[in-house]
């Protein structure tokens, strides 16, 4: 892929991230309830991982890759933790 299809595709994706990371934002604020709040943050850590892996492929930059996995795995965390506190009530391992 050339630097200027890059571009082209970045001018076309930032816009699209920017309105699902309002979007989210708001359902995480407004969230009714737990799984709301918990989906929202959820779809802001993905797509914000998917992003930075994104410009590491046009920064050609292994430290955002890094960062993109760690937010990934913290978001699968969060996820798992947070639902095994909802099932059993209670909080720890």
């Amino acid at each position: 892929m050339t630097e200027t299809a890059l571009v082209k595709f970045l001018e076309f994706v930032l816009p699209l991230y920017i309105t699902a990371f309002i979007l989210y934002s708001l359902r995480a604020i407004k969230g009714p309830t737990v799984p709301d709040i918990i989906l929202a943050v959820d779809c802001m850590s993905f797509d914000i991982a998917a992003f930075m892996a994104i410009l590491a492929v046009y920064f050609k930059s292994t430290y955002l890759i890094s960062g993109a996995i760690t937010l990934t795995l913290w978001a699968y965390l969060l996820d798992v933790y947070i639902a095994n506190h909802l099932t059993k009530k209670e909080v720890g391992a």
